[in-house]
């Protein structure tokens, strides 16, 4: 009964384990039916946004909002919210003590003289004690680890967030291109219509004809193509939503929120830049994995000295019951943990090199963002000019058909030169836009309720007592 006892007393804490099997066709089935409709995500977006959505689901969503459906839906970034997760699960094995032991050392006496049982019984203890602060040491490693975790899961929120700028910026851009594609083609037609008539009556030669049905050709094969980016740009935000592309049926998907991009005033830019340099979550990640490496060495060095081990034993000797204490520690003879310490140092070496590997990139980020972002807004005013320029022109020849000074084929021309104007304009926006928004995630400007990700669950010290 008292071996039950002590076995249970020994086994009291321990977990059991629960099995939790995957069924492919179980977890596709859950991704197939997220909709944008579930009063979870309501309840998610409510908290999030600080208010509540008066219509559910929203018939128009704006960036804001789908950036949160998106933090609630993607699985890149539930990810790394289990790999964060995993990592403070390390700061509690760090914390861990190292157990003691209890060995059995039953004896038998071969020479024993007289009636007495020659068995007896032996009880021994070791309690092992580490020395020089490693407990500490390794708590404030896993910690520092944590935090890189924890970070992790910031880089990966401002990577779902460019993605979905992106898709919504394509989409945006593709939805007017395609319109726009369509009224080209109509005057296209047109001109093609107009001239066959003149061929019929002589008045020009066939290549003529020719040359307008090549130009209608590759005007119907513009169309199509923005027709299909249109399905691209739509497959590609259902994947950064994390939903199917039948959840996006029937919503209107509004960029207006999206990054525009502002021009910066150089001493701005410059504020901007040491800021992303110290605060970037990259670069925050790489300075907590730094800091893991200094904790490791510390770790390492702790090691050269040796743990102690305080035991005590029991025997009952043939009648006499016998108690001893013995004190042990490793002997550092052969060695003095050096091999460790210098794969250490070599580790927290390879930490500070990664540190200004992420801070060199930021800056080549950041300058590359800027240059394409203040040329593609050149562009853009150089394409509304000439835009501005056929457009008064199409109203001049338009006023000149009604006076009877041009004919319909003049209109249609000038109708064509506004219709490639206004898909070079929407190809420059989009490309401004676009460039905008990696200046955003090169300089990672703050967000609303961003924290709310992953929050800071550091310890107000890092130097934990052993």
């Amino acid at each position: 009964m008292g071996t039950f006892a002590l076995a249970a007393a020994l086994t009291g804490g321990c977990q059991s384990y629960v099995d939790q099997p995957l069924a492919p066709g179980q977890t596709a089935e859950q991704l197939l039916n997220r909709s944008l409709a579930s009063p979870d995500l309501r309840e998610y977006l409510k908290q999030n946004l600080g208010h509540d959505l008066a219509d559910w689901p929203p018939k128009t969503w704006d960036f804001e909002t789908l950036n949160w459906v998106a933090f609630y839906y993607n699985p890149s970034l539930e990810l790394a919210r289990t790999q964060w997760a995993g990592a403070q699960g390390s700061i509690i094995t760090g914390a861990e003590r190292p157990n003691p032991s209890i060995s059995l050392e039953p004896g038998y006496a071969f020479n024993l003289q007289g009636e007495k049982s020659p068995w007896f019984p032996g009880l021994s203890v070791d309690i092992p004690i580490e020395t020089a602060g490693k407990r500490g040491k390794r708590i404030a490693q896993a910690q520092w680890l944590a935090e890189a975790a924890r970070q992790n899961v910031f880089a990966a929120a401002w990577q779902v967030r460019a993605d979905l700028r992106e898709a919504l910026i394509d989409g945006d851009a593709a939805e007017k291109r395609t319109a726009a594609a369509s009224r080209q083609v109509n005057a296209q037609q047109k001109v093609v219509d107009l001239l066959e008539q003149r061929r019929s009556a002589g008045a020009i030669a066939a290549e003529e004809v020719s040359t307008a049905r090549v130009a209608l050709v590759k005007a119907q094969a513009d169309a199509d193509d923005a027709a299909r980016s249109l399905l691209v740009a739509r497959s590609k935000l259902a994947e950064t939503l994390g939903v199917p592309v039948a959840a996006l049926e029937g919503l209107t998907l509004s960029a207006d929120q999206v990054s525009t991009g502002r021009v910066f005033t150089t001493e701005e830019l410059a504020a901007a830049r040491r800021t992303a340099l110290e605060t970037r979550a990259d670069v925050q990640s790489a300075l907590a994995n730094y800091q893991a490496s200094q904790s490791a060495l510390q770790l390492e060095i702790a090691k050269q000295y040796p743990d102690v081990h305080l035991g005590s034993g029991y025997v009952y000797d043939l009648g006499e019951n016998k108690f001893d204490l013995s004190l042990g520690v490793d002997l550092p003879v052969f060695n003095h943990n050096e091999g460790p310490i210098a794969e250490a140092e070599a580790g927290r070496r390879e930490a500070a090199a990664q540190l200004l590997a992420v801070q060199a990139h930021v800056i080549a980020l950041i300058d590359s963002a800027t240059a394409v972002s203040a040329s593609a807004n050149g562009q853009v005013d150089g394409m509304r000019k000439v835009d501005a320029e056929l457009r008064n022109h199409l109203a001049q020849v338009h006023t000149q058909a009604d006076a009877g000074a041009a004919d319909a084929l003049d209109y249609q021309t000038a109708l064509l030169d506004v219709s490639a104007s206004e898909l070079a304009l929407i190809d420059a926006q989009a490309q401004a836009a676009t460039a905008a928004g990696q200046l955003e995630d090169a300089l990672q400007v703050p967000f609303a309720n961003l924290p709310a990700l992953a929050p800071d669950t550091r310890a107000p010290t890092l130097a934990t007592k052993p």
